[in-house]
């Protein structure tokens, strides 16, 4: 019988009740653990009960942040203190442990997802993963106008190319990786600068299952458009809203917008500007079940956020069997094939909305097209997106990179 294969992973935070990175990628650490001996270096869980009850079948050791780190919440969330805090421990533990003898055939940093932070993993003689990292999408310069200026912490960012070329910390956890793994192929050329022995894309979403197919019925010259994602510039409500501005002919094409934020404002005027306010409702933030029934009453996604690193609602949407319209850039354009939807090039705020139109036209004059290219989506999730095949593919990736005897 073969011996399972024993990694060590680093992750500042894990929860299932959490959102975001700490829930995507515990999903991911709870399927593995039933494929491979775990071992889970990690700060205590906060909103949920304690990580080794929500893992049970992994080895999980867990540090406790400060109570002064929680108290400072927006301090927390800018500068990620707990990560350097989780890190020191971490590297104390794993010396200790491998100095009685433990060993492990990988090493895999899960988290942080931005692409900014070094390893501990560099000081010691394992072979490690750095990933997935996502995020360091810029704002496109033809959208920088309409997205305002960004926040002082936020353009402390733009140092991260300079440090890819000059931090010898970051540069040697990267050169010393044995993979390095993106959520989308734009991450290596992100990270162009930085010394790479190899780099793959991976995901860091998945599903957990699909909905039943859905039998939509076609009704002539009639299609309903769904956006749903905080209203913010960059997930291209906007770009929607004047797309119908071009679609005035079509009286049957109406879009409902799902999520709040100072966005649903902008839009709401742009749209009464456009004559289009009767074709297009603004519902705000929903309760999940009554999201799903907006995907299931709907006709096609369409999604042209332009700064979006993956892009979970893509996943929502596949899995009500919607046809996508979206951008050909970040994650939607990786998680978007032509067997899954449309996607029009990431231009201008003139040119984009135009092209949306044209997609949408296409779309509403093929009602054969729409359904192929739903059903494509539901079975890319069933063949690729799955959380169990998600292990699968990330435990392939370990064997990739353990050490043969």
């Amino acid at each position: 019988m073969t011996a399972r294969l024993r990694a060590v992973i680093l992750a500042p935070h894990l929860d299932a009740h959490d959102v975001g990175e700490s829930l995507t990628r515990f999903r991911l650490v709870e399927e593995l653990a039933k494929l491979a001996d775990l071992t889970i270096l990690a700060l205590e869980c906060t909103k949920g009960p304690p990580l080794s009850e929500q893992l049970p079948n992994a080895e999980v050791v867990t540090f406790e942040e400060p109570e002064w780190l929680r108290r400072y919440e927006r301090m927390r969330a800018m500068f990620r203190p707990n990560i350097f805090y989780v890190a020191r421990f971490a590297e104390q533990w794993l010396r200790n442990s491998l100095s009685k003898g433990r060993t492990w055939d990988v090493a895999h940093q899960i988290l942080p997802a931005a692409p900014r932070y070094p390893t501990i993993f560099r000081k010691f003689d394992i072979p490690y993963i750095i990933g997935s990292l996502g995020g360091a999408l810029p704002t496109p310069k033809a959208f920088a106008k309409e997205c305002g200026s960004a926040s002082w912490y936020t353009r402390l960012r733009g140092l991260d190319q300079a440090r890819f070329r000059y931090d010898p910390w970051l540069r040697s956890s990267y050169g010393a990786a044995e993979l390095v793994l993106g959520v989308a192929p734009y991450m290596n050329e992100v990270l162009k600068t930085v010394p790479k022995k190899r780099f793959e894309p991976f995901l860091a979403i998945g599903v957990d299952s699909i909905e039943p197919q859905v039998e939509r019925q076609v009704v002539p010259d009639s299609l309903k458009l769904l956006h749903v994602g905080r209203a913010v510039r960059t997930k291209g409500l906007r770009d929607v809203v004047r797309a119908m501005g071009h679609l005035k002919d079509l009286s049957g094409v109406t879009l409902t917008s799902i999520g709040g934020g100072e966005e649903v404002a902008i839009c709401k005027a742009e749209a009464e500007n456009l004559g289009i306010a009767d074709r297009v409702q603004f519902l705000g933030k929903l309760p999940r079940e009554e999201i799903e029934k907006h995907y299931l009453e709907s006709d096609v996604f369409v999604f042209p956020s332009f700064r979006e690193s993956m892009g979970g609602v893509l996943f929502e949407a596949m899995r009500w069997g919607l046809p996508i319209i979206t951008v050909n850039a970040g994650g939607p354009g990786f998680i978007v094939d032509e067997e899954t939807g449309l996607k029009v090039d990431l231009t201008d705020p003139e040119k984009m909305p135009r092209d949306l139109a044209d997609a949408i036209r296409q779309l509403l004059a093929d009602p054969l097209l729409r359904g192929k290219l739903g059903e494509a989506g539901r079975q890319k999730l069933l063949t690729e997106q799955l959380w169990r095949i998600k292990a699968q593919e990330m435990l392939k990736l370990y064997s990739s990179v353990k050490r043969s005897g």
